[in-house]
């Protein structure tokens, strides 16, 4: 093992929550859908307890304002709570007016919740790119330090390939410091190293050889994430989907916890704020 300490990330939502399903999951049909995060959630706090690991959640006000007593038992075991916006509306769904009120309210439920200050952000399927920066501005007018919102990859749904891959101030250095998830540069092109979809795509050894030459070759922390929702097998299936959704959802579910549980023991982690944000205090 390696002595680099790498970000553990997960972004509490539920699996009807997805940008994937919002076609076929209306937002206003969500209160009448069985919430399961709750055992997904004692599920993760009970592996990081057990591993000794401290995470940072990034977490939906909407979860959040339903069940204040998982939020506290996150705090209240060391773990950083940050926002993930209220109803998982993607910034690119949303005017400044819209995304203000949104991260604002999220940050003022989460710290009432908390009892603690909220510093980091991550928006709804990495939906700040070129096109909406303004909406760094407004986090650090909110309140904020941090985002990890800018994916430096190629996708279909969200991304920006040509974006620094590593902590970085879009806005220049009185502005916010953007924190983006892992990738590795290999052939000329950045591949997805930093969890999600792909830490179940990629065989696990594949995933293990990525972080490892990130933290020895690149002498870099990664940055990684992961749902509640991809530990739980028995999720309703969900019917009228295309392949490609259904492909990208369902895969591996069945063997992501095994994945994490090695994953925890292989590489040192903590949260966010104590790998990237110590040295911004001493600024």
């Amino acid at each position: 093992m390696n002595q680099v300490s790498n970000a553990m990330t997960i972004d509490v939502e539920d699996y009807f929550q997805v940008s994937a399903f919002e076609k076929h999951i209306p937002r206003e049909s969500w209160d009448s859908i069985p919430c399961r995060i709750e055992s997904s959630m004692d599920r993760i706090l009970s592996l990081l307890d057990e591993k000794q690991i401290k995470a940072t959640f990034f977490t939906l006000g909407w979860i959040a304002e339903r069940y204040p007593e998982m939020i506290r038992r996150m705090v209240d075991n060391g773990h950083e709570l940050a926002s993930h916006g209220w109803g998982h509306a993607r910034v690119t769904e949303l005017t400044q007016a819209e995304f203000k009120e949104d991260i604002s309210r999220c940050k003022m439920l989460l710290e009432d919740i908390s009892g603690q200050v909220v510093q980091g952000y991550r928006a709804p399927s990495f939906s700040i790119n070129n096109h909406n920066l303004w909406a760094l501005d407004c986090l650090a007018e909110a309140g904020y330090r941090y985002s990890s919102s800018i994916y430096p990859v190629q996708h279909d749904h969200y991304g920006v390939p040509d974006a620094p891959r590593f902590a970085n101030y879009p806005r220049g250095e009185s502005g916010i410091l953007e924190l983006p998830v892992t990738t590795i540069r290999l052939w000329g092109r950045n591949l997805p190293a930093g969890g999600g979809g792909y830490f179940r795509l990629w065989p696990y050894p594949v995933s293990k050889w990525f972080i490892n030459r990130l933290n020895t070759v690149e002498s870099r922390a990664a940055i990684f994430y992961f749902h509640p929702w991809e530990i739980d097998t028995q999720q309703p299936r969900q019917s009228g989907i295309g392949y490609k959704t259904r492909f990208r959802h369902y895969l591996n579910l069945h063997r992501m916890e095994k994945r994490l549980r090695t994953l925890t023991h292989d590489f040192i982690w903590n949260r966010m704020d104590k790998i990237f944000l110590v040295d911004e205090d001493s600024r």
